[in-house]
């Protein structure tokens, strides 16, 4: 299996010509991997030798249930206090160098590959294990407690570990690296890796209520975004409202693969007066 991509930072010379991918609609949004620059990066308050891209937050009329940063943390950097909102669960995928990770007291080595699960309540720290830069995905939504079901479980694997399902009648062009049986109730959300073997394609634009990110770990695709074909590659970010209208078609000459976050398994809260 090849690598995942991760931003080197930096930023681009003053030779060169702008031919930007970046696009946001009303429907989705296009972060292309040239956008992923120094002058764009943040901190964190009680992390060390940290900084992040913040590529997804809520935005109110957009995409609401999740944020999601790209992480580089340096040497004997991280965090013995992560997260400072209650209520929040997180997944965390790691795609190079080494993640010393705490879950109530277990410790836990990940390499690339490396996912974690960290439930509400869960007393959790991360450290950078090497000398050399760790590289994370940290997604972040807000727990949707439903009555009789109880709280997942912290949980720690690798996508290594995990073989891939291949969608009904696609010969394994389409397979998904599920992290998490669909079936489980007390998720309220999936943080999938989609595979697109060469020519493999979404033969239908997938049309519904979930929100999508969507990072691209490797290869190139032509993607279909509301009313908008896109051509994507390694390391661009897919940012998708609900009901966005979403098709693909993986047009390079090696595999596709993208990490993918969506919203699943409760009820539509209902607002305005009467839902209050």
């Amino acid at each position: 299996m090849s690598g995942y991509y991760t931003p080197p930072g930096g930023l681009p010379p003053q030779s060169a010509l702008m031919t930007g991918r970046a696009v946001f609609t009303e429907a989705y949004a296009v972060i292309p991997k040239g956008c992923f620059s120094d002058i764009v990066t943040s901190y964190l308050p009680g992390w060390e030798a940290t900084k992040l891209w913040l590529i997804a937050r809520p935005m109110s009329g957009f995409s609401e249930t999740f944020s999601q940063y790209v992480m580089e943390v340096g040497a004997d950097g991280g965090s013995d206090a992560p997260e400072t909102e209650k209520g929040v669960e997180h997944v965390l995928f790691v795609t190079e160098g080494a993640m010393w990770l705490s879950l109530d007291g277990q410790e836990h080595e990940l390499a690339a590959g490396g996912y974690a699960y960290i439930p509400v309540g869960c007393e959790w720290r991360v450290k950078n294990g090497a000398d050399t830069a760790l590289r994370f995905h940290w997604l972040r939504k807000r727990y949707e407690p439903a009555p009789g079901i109880a709280l997942p479980e912290a949980f720690v694997t690798n996508e290594r570990e995990i073989a891939p399902v291949a969608m009904p009648e696609t010969q394994g062009r389409w397979a998904t690296t599920r992290f998490v049986d669909p079936a489980d109730l007390r998720h309220d959300m999936h943080v999938n890796i989609v595979t697109f073997q060469p020519g493999g394609l979404i033969p239908f634009e997938e049309t519904h209520v979930m929100e999508h990110g969507l990072y691209v770990l490797e290869g190139k695709a032509v993607y279909k975004l509301n009313r908008d074909w896109v051509e994507v590659e390694a390391g661009d970010f897919m940012w998708l409202r609900a009901y966005c209208p979403q098709a693909c078609y993986a047009a390079g000459p090696g595999p596709f693969r993208y990490l993918l976050y969506k919203d699943v398994n409760r009820h539509a809260r209902l607002g305005g007066v009467l839902g209050r």
